[in-house]
């Protein structure tokens, strides 16, 4: 597997739950040597510290790089959210594309209204103006009215919304093969290569009735 022509991927975590899905993506993507420009928020770490007791504390690369297992010279740029001086908050400054996983509610808002009130958001808005590749995993149920029209708004605005929906077909054994489904689709969108999960290929047996009577 290789990158894709070695522009960066920008990768986002903000402060929604599923902290696990963009760590497995950080993970996947250092693997295979991507290089990954990453923007963490505080709330990211927080969620971190709840759903995984993890303390990422003051030196978050060296703290990510060990906890994924990583080699120490894995190409991991990680970027101070108040400096709109980084690479990233430029759109001559060519990237693959960026993600944001998970994308909170907020962050959303944020996205869908034009803010720039932090590098995410200024990355997020420049990723749209260059008209490359924004995708955005929300991690929420329900979907609000205000949600709702947020999503579409970036939708018509070009971005690719998704949600942390795993798939069953691939019949999953664990947390870790679902947390796989999610992270295979994003990388999906962004046209890399991979193999974290069975592909659909058709063909599939029905579903047994469940009740004994034949299903119309």
């Amino acid at each position: 597997m290789s990158t894709k022509d070695n522009l960066p991927f920008v990768l986002a975590m903000t402060g929604a739950s599923g902290s696990v899905y963009g760590l497995r993506l950080l993970q996947y993507l250092l693997e295979i040597e991507q290089p990954v420009e990453m923007l963490l928020s505080k709330a990211a770490m927080m969620v971190m510290r709840e759903e995984m007791d993890l303390d990422v504390g003051p030196e978050a690369k060296k703290f990510l790089i060990n906890y994924l297992s990583l080699p120490q010279d894995s190409p991991l740029t990680l970027h101070d959210l108040s400096n709109y001086g980084a690479t990233v908050s430029s759109g001559s400054y060519r990237t693959m594309g960026m993600a944001v996983v998970p994308c909170s509610v907020g962050t959303l808002g944020a996205l869908a209204a034009g803010l720039t009130g932090n590098l995410i958001q200024r990355a997020a808005a420049v990723t749209l103006k260059e008209r490359r590749r924004l995708l955005i995993l929300l991690r929420e149920m329900p979907f609000g009215q205000i949600q709702l029209k947020n999503m579409l708004t970036l939708s018509e605005a070009g971005a690719i919304v998704t949600a942390a929906s795993p798939g069953f077909y691939h019949k999953p054994q664990t947390i870790a093969d679902q947390v796989d489904f999610v992270v295979g689709r994003v990388l999906d969108q962004f046209e890399f290569d991979h193999a974290l999960f069975k592909r659909w290929k058709g063909n599939a047996k029905p579903l047994p009735s469940l009740t004994g009577k034949e299903s119309n």
